[in-house]
């Protein structure tokens, strides 16, 4: 939205009889618009949100993958989805685990890292489970990143050239008794005392891809709170 629509977007809101309007002065710059009866005017306010490219999991770019960006688009970010896969999604994470390992784990992280190239440098990276590792490189390899969510998953820091870069904050979200995670939970306890801020949120429950609504693994009650946590990240980066 320009200024100019902005201005009809308001007035036209009055003529409605509203006193409290929200929109988006363009694609980056959410609005609200209230107007206080006692003065007859309107006030505008501005609230920062964050960029995202998001890397869907080894069963490949699913609709509960596609809900949760959704979920972060409704509250105003601007959320990247790129499909590793071209199309291809997969029932069980056994069948996703061996198409990825057919197409080559460093493939499809060099495909991720090329998803950033026509993208601003000013990103939160983020990655479910598999999709942790194009999202971490990004973060320890290319200038400018704002945050870093890892889902389900957590790589060395030393699995990369560079290290860590100095205040980018950090989320990690996984299940307490969750197998896969088992041998990312160093790695993960590690980054936290790396970084300037870091947490490492534990879930109750041993599924590996809770937050995915359309897997058999969902949680509802995790994936709830693990959203809350995350739009709080969001809004600090």
């Amino acid at each position: 939205m320009d200024r100019f629509s902005l201005l009809l977007w308001v007035r036209e809101s009055f003529v409605q009889g509203q006193t409290e309007v929200k929109g988006s002065l363009s694609a980056v710059v959410p609005v609200q618009a209230k107007y206080d009866m006692s003065c007859r005017q309107w006030s505008l306010s501005f609230r920062r949100m964050s960029e995202i490219l998001l890397f869907h999991h080894a069963q490949g770019l699913t609709p509960g993958i596609l809900a949760f960006a959704k979920d972060l688009r409704k509250a105003g970010h601007l959320v990247h989805t790129p499909d590793l896969y071209h199309g291809r999604t997969f029932d069980t994470l056994d069948d996703g685990l061996a198409y990825a390992r057919q197409l080559g784990f460093s493939d499809l992280e060099e495909r991720g890292v090329r998803a950033a190239d026509a993208l601003s440098n000013e990103l939160v990276y983020a990655g479910f489970s598999l999709g942790v590792g194009p999202a971490q490189k990004l973060v320890q390899s290319r200038s400018g990143a704002k945050g870093a969510l890892f889902f389900h998953a957590c790589l060395p820091v030393t699995e990369f050239e560079l290290p860590w870069p100095q205040g980018v904050s950090v989320q990690v979200h996984a299940m307490e008794g969750d197998p896969f995670f088992e041998e990312d939970a160093a790695a993960a306890q590690a980054l936290m005392d790396t970084v300037q801020k870091g947490e490492l949120f534990w879930y109750p429950g041993n599924e590996h891809l809770f937050s995915d609504s359309s897997l058999p693994s969902y949680d509802g009650a995790a994936t709830s709170l693990l959203k809350q946590r995350v739009l709080d990240f969001l809004r600090e980066s």
